[in-house]
């Protein structure tokens, strides 16, 4: 017996023992029942690193549903569920909705800057030895993003844009997702916690 989570004509069955598994360890790592920022922050490790300090931040954001500054049990399984086992359009729209800081329903050029430039010292940080010198500037990746999405030209990108564009051409899809894997971070989180 499973609790059932639709996603349009398919179902992901969350196991009953799996859904304990993680309560069990929000409660350890959550006794107040909620999860803060900086509680956030430390599960990632992130918490003297400034760079992953402000993706951490926007990812918090997106996962807080309600906007009360906290992340709740329920919260939690639909942020696991979606950086696990989610489809492609609901991450995209996750995605879209961390990109879009000021929650206008566009995203513009600042915010697309602000977020790539983030991700950009993200992966300095988590790959100090990585060659960055073929890649492509912040700047340029945003007016190469916005001249193959912004369909209307209109210096914004909607919800419509963002996942039509993703779709559409692998390198907008590679630098929308920042090529960041949160799952990975939080597969690696519970195996490590799974040790001890």
């Amino acid at each position: 017996m499973g609790q059932l989570l639709s996603e349009e004509n398919n179902k992901v069955e969350i196991d009953v023992a799996e859904l304990q598994e993680w309560y069990k360890k929000f409660v350890v790592e959550c006794p107040s029942g909620t999860l803060f920022m900086h509680e956030f922050k430390g599960f990632f490790g992130v918490s003297e690193n400034q760079e992953l300090s402000e993706y951490i931040e926007n990812m918090f954001r997106a996962f807080d549903k309600n906007g009360d500054n906290t992340i709740d049990f329920l919260e939690y399984v639909a942020a696991l569920n979606l950086v696990l086992r989610g489809k492609l359009e609901h991450k995209l729209r996750w995605t879209f909705k961390m990109y879009d800081k000021d929650g206008n329903g566009c995203i513009d050029k600042t915010e697309l800057l602000e977020i790539v430039e983030s991700i950009y010292r993200l992966k300095k940080a988590c790959h100090a030895d990585t060659d960055d010198c073929h890649l492509l500037t912040p700047d340029q990746v945003v007016d190469r993003i916005f001249q193959l999405v912004d369909e209307n030209g209109d210096g914004q990108l909607s919800l419509d844009e963002f996942i039509d564009g993703a779709r559409r051409d692998k390198w907008v899809m590679k630098m929308l997702q920042m090529d960041v894997n949160p799952g990975f971070w939080i597969s690696e989180r519970r195996r490590k916690s799974a040790l001890f």
